[in-house]
């Protein structure tokens, strides 16, 4: 195509001000704000002016004009943080939100946000009250701790503490114990930006008491035990106990804290899961500070909970940084909900979504997974196989790393297309259904898929499968 060509298809082009007037009498842009409007008129305009210039696009009509304007205006006004389903299998999946919230938290975040509330008011006293108030007496009668308190995350906790017990002074940690998390975030790092001095004591594999011993000095602020609850180190291994520490805190005169990480107020082994210290053996043990998450094997929302001696926290309340590290009315009214769920822990397993899914049976999951199929095999429409397939389902989330669950998931294999392109087309559908793929076969794992998504995925199989 001669640059003669390419200038006469230009001129067939509209102009923003003709796109803006038919926009005005199509339906489709009611509710699509101007400014947004006219972005992606230029922008779809501007494209058009490309295609012609690099392709030579010939084709140019109103109506698929208006129909990609609107497409475009669409994806900048959808919400960017969606709900989807989860079909991995993961139950504390971090990319997909970890724990799922309990009906009570969802009724009494709603109730919080529709209103006002007594978040910073004390309403016997009629005056200025504390916000932790809100959860403070029920963490203390849940681990047995003199006093608590919640801040954004468990990051920010252990910053917390870090920075108002051992600024400017040594911090001993077994060299086995500097965990990295989520995010390539490191213990060191936390802790170098607390202010305090990492002094890393033992081996990667083994320490000994007497390796704290060796390393206390006279600038000694605090001893830390980091819970390893996202990898175990197996074969010739020693450690010392949060007990034997504690009491070598004693005869130093030295503050000892724990950090969990995942954290759990009730032992999970008697409902066939691994063993997990809880928050109430780590105090019991004589911990002055236990830090743990909200969001993982709690079961509830994203928050960083401080538990401990009563001196201990009042300093961390006093510290300016917990300002900026404080948690919001919204999260505050969903991790007491569920907080006090756990005063009847058989009723915290069925009601909290997450401790529900990680104690599901292998019998339920195996129901599940049988009326699941027969939804699908209907849909599919003989597109695909559906077969079941007994594999193992992951906690998730840094908790339990060496624990495989008994699973049994569902298998569709595609007759006319791959299966990495059934899995691109399932996460790009509305909600997105995020599964995984081996050896060529789409793969859903019932324990983490919700009551009436299995219908989601039925229509969006369907679809997929059948569209020309």
């Amino acid at each position: 195509m001669t640059g003669k060509d390419k200038h006469s298809l230009l001129k067939l082009v509209p102009g923003v001000d003709r796109m803006m007037e038919l926009a005005k009498h199509d339906a489709r842009f009611t509710d699509i704000p101007s400014g947004i409007l006219k972005t992606s008129i230029r922008h779809i305009l501007e494209k058009i002016r490309n295609s012609i210039l690099t392709k030579g696009e010939t084709r140019i009509s109103d109506s698929a004009v208006l129909s990609e304007i609107f497409e475009h205006a669409c994806s900048i006004t959808a919400p960017r943080l969606v709900s989807v389903v989860n079909a991995t299998g993961v139950v504390l999946h971090t990319n997909l939100g970890r724990s799922l919230l309990c009906e009570d938290a969802l009724n009494n975040m709603k109730s919080v946000a529709a209103g006002y509330s007594n978040l910073e008011f004390n309403i016997k006293k009629g005056k200025r009250g504390i916000r932790y108030s809100a959860v403070e007496n029920i963490l203390c009668e849940l681990t047995g701790a003199s006093a608590a308190m919640a801040v954004n995350n468990n990051a920010g906790a252990v910053l917390l503490c870090l920075d108002t017990m051992a600024k400017g002074k040594e911090v001993l940690v077994s060299r086995g114990e500097l965990v990295e998390i989520g995010g390539s975030f490191r213990i060191p790092d936390v802790m170098a930006k607390s202010g305090a001095v990492l002094k890393e004591v033992g081996a990667t594999n083994r320490t000994h008491l007497k390796d704290y011993q060796a390393g206390i000095s006279e600038n000694t602020g605090l001893l830390l035990k980091v819970h390893t609850s996202n990898y175990k180190i197996q074969g010739f291994t020693s450690s010392v106990s949060l007990t034997e520490l504690v009491n070598l805190g004693k005869k130093t005169d030295i503050p000892v804290m724990q950090d969990l990480g995942s954290g759990t107020l009730i032992d999970l082994s008697k409902y066939g899961l691994g063993r997990e210290p809880t928050v109430s053996q780590s105090l019991k043990s004589g911990a002055d500070i236990v830090t743990f998450s909200g969001d993982k094997l709690l079961g509830g929302p994203q928050a960083g909970i401080i538990a401990g001696s009563r001196s201990a926290i009042e300093k961390i309340k006093s510290n300016p940084l917990t300002r900026a590290l404080r948690i919001d009315k919204l999260t505050l009214s969903a991790l007491e909900s569920t907080l006090r769920l756990y005063r009847d822990d058989s009723k915290a397993v069925k009601e909290i979504p997450t401790l529900r899914m990680l104690t599901l049976s292998f019998e339920e999951i195996v129901s599940k997974a049988e009326k699941m199929s027969e939804v699908f095999t209907k849909a599919v429409k003989n597109q695909a196989a559906i077969s079941l397939m007994d594999l193992s389902s992951m906690s998730g989330g840094g908790a339990f790393p060496d624990l495989s669950l008994p699973t049994r998931c569902i298998l569709v294999e595609p007759f006319h297309m791959s299966a990495a392109h059934l899995e691109k087309k399932m996460r790009m559908h509305r909600p997105s259904i995020i599964g995984r793929i081996e050896n060529d076969r789409f793969i859903m794992d019932p324990r983490t898929i919700q009551e009436g998504e299995e219908m989601v995925i039925s229509r969006a199989l369907g679809k997929i499968l059948t569209e020309k």
